[in-house]
């Protein structure tokens, strides 16, 4: 390209600033005369020639960057040979075809080479109405505001889960300050990891690692419930995460990811576990869980590496391990062992613990109380009344359970079936079931006065709608969806009411019971 100018000075005032020379007037042309010749044809003989400094289009210059970076034209440059072509190239789909097209044809043109085999199209990135992001709209959001205010990890889980491959991705401040609480859950997992190992000495700890490095591959019949699910679920896990990579299903595999680890590992596992970090009269199985526990924990974060790199990093190096970096780690195995009978032992356990959780909050039992009389009923299966029974000490630590008073039986015990009034009954699965003494969930006196006092309240405010509802004024001059509004909030009170009466009824009953003896 040449610019042509009027004069001199005139192409020195278009040098100033970011001009560069440039002009309206130009003409293209493949040399110095023939530019000349076309320029003066076109704009007459007195004039100045500037030729443009810059000599590729954009678009042009990014079509050869694929190979133009690895030393070409030198096809014997050590980067050409080792790294082209490459293999997967991810981008905008807006680009598709100013820059991945012209990519492909010159790479094939001056090489004979396709460029990468997979081009990845991500969404675009819009703000939280769903509009792009434009200087002129004042909705740009600064990614490095965001990494200041929430951090690079939250930032990078949320762009790389928040969305599907070719959809584009409404960035919420909703959402970025959830993944931020979620990068602080995993620095928290692995600081009650490290918290653990305190008190180990350096051979203990290097006796726990390589006995977690073997965990994968050994018999693990003799560990504990909680020990041969958690197992059972991280390779469950891995197995998914692994295939939603392949398919480049980086949302799924991510949310994967996070599933696992808040749902599974930090939920449930650790809080079982501590059960068995705590018993100071079983050394070596304390030194089997923290074993399966660094195995899980080790796991866990090479998964979420790619999505986390950050504190993934950081609590890795924290922890014991073997090698340099987690980013240059192996991934892990697919297609291990897999223990479904654990699993399913598991989730009857955390049946059991949600319909006791339920009922402490149905009954409105302080949260430190710890629930005495309470009977586990297996009684269809061996291996789970068994399973059960070995896990009590995390049974009643999760369901804050008396241990000296809860049992785990193949049959309820005599007094339910003498005075079932006197038991919360909760049906868990089929053969499965819980009975609660009502006398250990709550204090018949405090509670019958709660419940007086409830019930007090809902029969006003029941009453005050009736009024309306009852009124011909009422009915006559409010819209049809005011009345409809009020009906079902009518309804809804006096359902409440009745429950409130019926608990009332039990604990009145269980206060004269009680009395009596």
């Amino acid at each position: 390209v040449w610019y042509v100018h009027d004069s001199i000075e005139d192409l020195q005032n278009a040098k100033k600033g970011e001009g560069k020379g440039a002009s309206k007037k130009y003409v293209v042309a493949k040399n110095d005369k023939d530019a000349r010749a076309q320029a003066e044809a076109k704009y007459g003989e007195e004039i100045i020639l500037y030729r443009d400094e810059d000599v590729l289009d954009t678009w042009f210059s990014s079509g050869l960057w694929p190979f133009s970076t690895m030393g070409w034209p030198d096809e014997n440059a050590p980067d050409f040979r080792k790294y082209f072509p490459g293999s997967v190239l991810e981008t905008g789909h807006d680009i598709l075809f100013f820059w991945v097209a012209r990519m492909i044809m010159m790479s094939y043109g001056m090489t004979g080479k396709l460029p990468f085999h997979t081009v990845y199209l991500h969404g675009l990135v819009r703000d939280e109405q769903g509009r792009k992001m434009s200087k002129s709209l004042g909705n740009v959001v600064d990614p490095l505001g965001v990494i200041g205010d929430v951090g690079c990890d939250a930032l990078r889980f949320t762009l790389a889960t928040g969305t599907s491959p070719g959809q584009d991705l409404n960035l919420s401040l909703e959402r970025l300050k959830s993944n931020r609480n979620f990068t602080n859950k995993v620095w928290n997992a692995g600081k009650f990891v490290l918290f653990a190992m305190e008190e180990l000495s350096d051979d203990e700890r290097i006796e726990i690692q390589k006995m977690s490095e073997t965990i994968a591959s050994s018999d693990t019949s003799s560990l504990s419930l909680s020990e041969r699910w958690i197992i059972s679920k991280l390779h469950q896990t891995v197995d998914q995460v692994t295939k939603s990579l392949d398919k480049y299903d980086f949302g799924i595999a991510g949310r994967n990811a996070y599933g696992f680890f808040y749902d599974d590992f930090a939920d449930w596992f650790i809080e079982s576990i501590k059960t068995k970090f705590n018993n100071k009269d079983d050394p070596e199985g304390k030194k089997r869980a923290l074993a399966v526990t660094l195995y899980a924990c080790d796991s866990i974060l090479r998964l979420l590496h790619p999505f986390v790199p950050y504190v993934t990093e950081e609590i890795w190096q924290a922890l014991p391990h073997s090698g340099d970096l987690l980013i240059s780690q192996s991934w892990p195995e697919t297609d291990q062992k897999k223990d479904d009978a654990a699993e399913q032992s598991y989730e009857t356990l955390r049946s059991v613990v949600t319909k006791i959780r339920n009922a402490r909050a149905e009954y409105n039992v302080e949260p430190a109380k710890k629930i005495e009389n309470c009977t586990i009923v297996v009684k269809d299966s061996s291996a789970l009344l068994s399973d059960l029974q070995s896990e009590l000490a995390v049974l009643c630590s999760l369901a804050r359970l008396d241990p000296a008073s809860t049992t785990v039986a193949s049959s309820a015990p005599a007094d339910c079936e003498q005075s079932p009034s006197d038991y919360v009954n909760a049906i868990v699965a089929d053969g499965v079931e819980v009975f609660l003494s009502l006398a250990g969930l709550a204090d018949p006196a405090k509670e019958s006065k709660r419940l007086k006092k409830q019930a007090e309240k809902l029969e006003k405010d029941l009453n005050g709608l009736n009024g309306r509802l009852n009124s011909e004024a009422f009915l006559s001059k409010a819209r049809p969806d005011v009345v409809e509004k009020a009906q079902a909030e009518a309804k809804e009170l006096s359902e409440q009411l009745a429950a409130v009466q019926a608990r009332l009824k039990v604990m009145t009953d269980l206060l004269a019971t009680t009395a009596s003896k």
